[in-house]
């Protein structure tokens, strides 16, 4: 129907022509709001459920943060309180032959624990998770594990892997896996060479490890082996 056929109607034809189609919009607006939230469903989760993107910045809450912080705080307080291990020679033979009296090696090597450095530490280990070997706390270590890593530091490398262990020997913040040559310093080096042998790590990789696992304690730079 043309306008100007449209005008010539009587008002209250004019009404009743425009009826059906109001009808029809009242029908399709449950439609469209129901399309609608399932567009936005499918943007948000996938077919299993899971979230293609937070919400929230990082996936987290400030209250999720800040109970994180308080956690870390609170282990902080504890490892640099209740250190249980020493630089001495009878404690890493005492890890060798699994007597050390307890279940998990904690605290510093030789400077006290920094907190800023420690949260840093903690944080940056978080991208080797997937590696079961390398311990996700350098201040608080399964003593069992730090056996079997102390076990494979007398393994022999090929020329090849040798080139990434001396690579992190000349590069590492401690200019090896320690800065002494304490049991740390065997652990941490059998870490090396199963992480070259069995992961492929390149020297790169394991100056990160190193770096990262410094259980020296204090800010860094530290590189003395007495």
């Amino acid at each position: 129907m043309d306008d100007e056929t449209k005008n010539d109607m009587p008002a209250h034809l004019q009404d009743e022509s425009q009826k059906p189609a109001a009808k029809h919009m009242k029908q399709l607006h449950p439609l469209l709001i129901v399309s609608v939230a399932a567009v936005a469903a499918y943007f948000i989760f996938t077919g299993t459920g899971k979230q293609l993107f937070h919400l929230s910045p990082q996936g987290s809450t400030p209250k999720d943060a800040a109970n994180v912080s308080e956690a870390l705080a609170a282990k902080f307080e504890y490892l640099s309180q209740n250190g249980n291990s020493s630089c001495s020679a009878s404690f890493r033979q005492s890890i060798a032959s699994g007597t050390t009296g307890s279940e998990r090696l904690q605290g510093s090597c030789c400077s006290a624990m920094d907190p800023h450095r420690y949260a840093e530490q903690v944080d940056g280990l978080k991208k080797y998770a997937d590696i079961p070997e390398i311990p996700p706390d350098p201040y608080d270590i399964d003593a069992k594990l730090a056996q079997e890593l102390a076990a494979y530091y007398d393994v022999e490398l090929t020329p090849g892997q040798q080139q990434a262990y001396d690579y992190a020997m000349q590069n590492s913040n401690e200019k090896g896996p320690c800065c002494c040559k304490c049991w740390r310093w065997y652990v941490y080096g059998g870490l090396a060479k199963l992480l070259i042998q069995n992961y492929g790590f390149t020297g790169e990789q394991l100056t990160e490890v190193w770096n990262l696992s410094d259980g020296c304690g204090g800010p860094g730079d530290h590189a003395t082996h007495p």
